[in-house]
C-alpha cells in the first residue's frame, strides 16, 4: 500500500460511517523506518508519525523537520520520561498512575492518553475499563492534562465491538472530564472499523511502508 491509499481507505471508511476525513488524526507508525522514509511522507504532506522507544525517537526527531508532530505510543518506562516528553505532542500510551506522576512532573507535560485494558490481557498493559473512571481523576489531579483514550484489541477477535466499548467509554469519562475528547484506536488490519465506532486518531505503519 502507500500513505495515498491509506488516505483512499479512510475518505472511504468516513463516508461509510457519515464521517468527515477531517475529523480522523493518522499517526503514521514510524518505528524501524529510517529518517529517510519518514522525510519522503513529511514530503507528501504527513505531518503525524508514532515512535514506540524512546531512544529511536531521541535519535530521530533531530535529523528531520521541526514541525513534524511526534506521538509516543509504546509503552514508557519512568525513565524514559525526560528524554520523550520534549520531544511529542502526545503520550498515547499512559497505563500507570506511577507513570503519571512522572509524566507531569515540573509542568508543561504534553497530553497523554489514558490506555485502556479492554480484554482484560495479561500481556497487555494499560486499566480495566471498571477502573477507568477512577484513574482518569486520579491522574488528572497528579497534573496530567488528559485528553482522551487508547486501546488495542485483543488478537484472533472481531474488533468492532472493543472499539465501540472504548468509544463509550469515552463518552462516559467526558461527562465528568470534558477536556477527554480523543479515541486512538485502529491499526493497519482493523482501522475502518475503528473509524466506524467514532475513533478519532488511528496508528496505521505497516500499511503504509510495507
Amino acid at each position: 500500500m502507500s500513505l495515498a491509499g491509506v488516505r483512499a481507505r479512510i475518505e472511504a471508511a468516513c463516508a461509510a460511517a457519515g464521517r468527515s476525513p477531517g475529523d480522523i488524526t493518522l499517526v503514521v507508525v514510524s518505528k524501524g523506518r529510517s529518517p529517510s522514509a519518514i522525510q519522503a511522507l513529511y514530503e507528501a504532506g504527513q505531518r503525524d508519525f508514532g515512535e514506540n522507544r524512546a531512544q529511536e525517537l531521541a535519535a530521530k526527531a533531530p535529523e528531520l523537520p521541526g514541525d513534524i508532530r511526534w506521538h509516543f505510543v509504546g509503552p514508557l518506562q519512568r525513565n524514559k520520561v525526560s528524554t520523550v516528553r520534549p520531544l511529542v505532542v502526545m503520550l498515547h500510551s499512559l497505563d500507570r498512575r506511577r507513570l503519571a506522576a512522572a509524566w507531569a512532573r515540573d509542568g508543561d507535560a504534553p497530553p497523554a492518553l489514558l490506555e485502556v485494558n479492554l480484554a482484560g490481557e495479561p500481556q497487555k498493559h494499560g486499566f480495566a475499563p471498571a477502573e477507568a473512571a477512577a484513574a482518569a481523576t486520579d491522574v488528572i489531579e497528579l497534573g496530567v492534562d488528559l485528553h482522551g483514550v487508547m486501546a488495542i484489541p485483543p488478537q484472533g477477535e472481531p474488533a468492532l465491538p472493543y472499539f465501540e466499548a472504548l468509544v463509550e467509554l469515552r463518552d462516559a469519562l467526558a461527562e465528568v472530564h470534558p477536556t477527554m475528547t480523543v479515541v486512538s484506536a485502529g491499526m493497519t488490519d482493523d482501522f475502518e472499523q475503528a473509524i466506524r465506532a467514532g475513533a478519532t486518531t488511528i496508528r496505521v505503519g505497516r500499511a503504509i511502508f510495507d
